[in-house]
């Protein structure tokens, strides 16, 4: 059949998870996909797990970076080969549930749209050795509960919190027409994508299905297990920053006040968590710059707990 969709998949290491995400694929409702497997110069066994995959299966096209370039990179090689109407991704160590592709694929060919995502939950190491999937968290389910079509950021700004690239699926006309590109070189490159793709789209629609699990790695390897590593936490702030900039510049501020008040209630307290005992004043002093910076932009919310008290040491620092 004519595939629809491309899926990209990179990965770099992830060969104790990247057949379960691959196992995600092969089981989806929907089978006119393609998926191009990126492995960024891997160390371990990713490479030839995706070359066998491709040789089992025509729908799998593997490319290899000869050196290690980061998931912005590797994501942005493979958008240069997408020739399907529709694209989204998957990181290699995260697994696809079997009707995520029927279904965003799905509304954004009936509605029109650019666009469509769904929600997601936390695939977290259990006492057994595996991994289980947690529920849908709240500002998940805000920006994805209930289901809308057409919607535009004006209309519906908790899709702001919606800064994976993973939980979507657009018309890959949307990327060749405005232009969309990761960042490369940074870690959380995604979360400047995510709003780019809100305010540059005509319209977007919204499904409350849980359409990937995310997975927290046992190991302790996933970039958002490092956050107290400061070069990780300049990314991590940056790409905060950015995006609420990006909201800024496109007219949107609902959307900006959306983001600055969850940024300040689910980012903000385990970032000062770890900052109070951190080796590095630096680490202390930038958080605390950033703090402030988005505080003053909250003035007159009444926040809850941690994230009042988590403010108030912040900027402190």
């Amino acid at each position: 059949m004519t595939p629809a969709v491309t899926v990209i998949v990179p990965g770099y290491d992830v060969a104790l998870y990247a057949a379960e995400a691959l196992d995600s694929l092969r089981a989806q409702t929907r089978e006119d996909w393609v998926a191009i497997l990126v492995d960024d110069a891997s160390t371990d066994s990713t490479g030839r797990l995706f070359d066998a995959a491709a040789a089992a299966d025509e729908r799998f096209q593997v490319v290899h970076h000869d050196a290690q370039s980061g998931l912005g990179a590797a994501r942005n090689s493979a958008l240069d080969l997408v020739r399907t109407p529709f694209l989204g991704f998957l990181d290699a160590d995260d697994r696809l549930t079997p009707t995520a592709l029927e279904r965003l694929v799905g509304t954004v060919a009936d509605s029109g749209s650019d666009f469509a995502l769904g929600a997601y939950v936390r695939l977290r190491p259990d006492s057994a050795g595996g991994y289980e999937a947690g529920s849908v968290q709240p500002w998940v389910a805000a920006a994805t509960d209930p289901a809308r079509v057409g919607v535009t950021l004006d209309q519906h700004p908790e899709a702001s919190g919606n800064i994976v690239a993973w939980s979507k699926v657009s018309r890959t006309d949307l990327w060749r027409r405005t232009g969309l590109r990761f960042p490369e070189g940074k870690a959380y490159e995604d979360q400047i994508v995510a709003q780019q793709m809100y305010t540059r789209a005509r319209a977007f629609d919204v499904i409350p299905d849980v359409v990937v699990e995310w997975r927290e790695r046992a190991d302790g390897s996933s970039i958002t297990q490092h956050k107290g590593e400061l070069p990780v936490l300049r990314d991590y702030l940056e790409a905060l920053t950015g995006g609420i900039a990006v909201l800024d510049a496109a007219g949107q501020p609902r959307a900006a006040a959306s983001r600055v008040r969850l940024i300040l209630a689910m980012d903000l307290p385990p970032l000062v968590d770890l900052a109070r005992d951190h080796a590095d004043d630096a680490y202390r002093r930038e958080l605390g710059a950033f703090a402030r910076t988005l505080g003053s932009r909250a003035d007159g919310v009444v926040l809850s707990e941690p994230a009042a008290t988590a403010l108030a040491a912040a900027r402190l620092w």
